[in-house]
């Protein structure tokens, strides 16, 4: 079995709480007593455009929330969004943690985020101290699980398929990533995946 040299990891469901995704949306809306079925119709185009990093949030915000006047900033609401962000009550990161001080492995992001959440979810949660390579959505124009981010991955790493493990919540960014010959663990939680990663040949301490 080839080596495993790098692991990528997805964010929101495998360390942290989702960023935006529907429950974070569905509370931050009703915080503010925006339309939930107004903004869910514009949010799927925006959201692509700003995760993609074509659109700054307050583009996003003007596109789904700020098209009609409002009592409250969009400061107000930006901050209300990164609040949203928190650990994940069963979160990976320790196994991250151990992983690594490794010599033998490179740990990176592999994940879908809009520039001003991701930015403030590496800075809230410290997680420059894990990985050395961001391949996050906001930064090189693509999203899982569209497969050219997976390809982009292994012409900025170097290194072949086989060797690079990717964890990821979601069974279709998984799919995608095995359909590059990357080895796709689909989180389930920290045991299930200690037992995957010591599959692979990973130890986890």
């Amino acid at each position: 079995m080839t080596t495993i040299t790098t692991i990528l990891w997805d964010v929101g469901g495998v360390l942290l709480t989702n960023g935006w995704d529907h429950k974070e949306r569905a509370a931050v809306l009703s915080r503010f007593g925006v339309d939930h079925d107004a903004f869910e119709q514009r949010h799927p185009e925006a959201n692509d455009s700003w995760e993609k990093g074509l659109l700054t949030i307050e583009e996003y915000l003007e596109k789904t929330v700020f098209y009609n006047p409002r009592s409250f900033s969009a400061g107000d609401f930006i901050e209300a969004m990164k609040e949203e962000s928190k650990l994940l009550d069963d979160s990976a990161l320790g196994i991250v943690g151990s992983l690594a001080p490794s010599d033998s492995l490179v740990l990176g992001m592999l994940n879908n985020e809009a520039r001003e959440l991701n930015d403030y979810r590496i800075a809230q949660f410290k997680l420059r101290d894990y990985f050395k390579i961001f391949l996050s959505s906001c930064y090189v124009g693509l999203r899982k699980p569209d497969e050219c981010i997976f390809e982009l991955a292994l012409d900025v790493l170097q290194c072949d398929a086989q060797e690079i493990a990717f964890v990821d919540d979601r069974a279709g960014n998984v799919e995608a990533a095995n359909a590059v010959g990357m080895r796709g663990i689909q989180y389930m939680g920290s045991e299930q995946l200690k037992g995957e990663l010591e599959r692979l040949g990973v130890s986890v301490r």
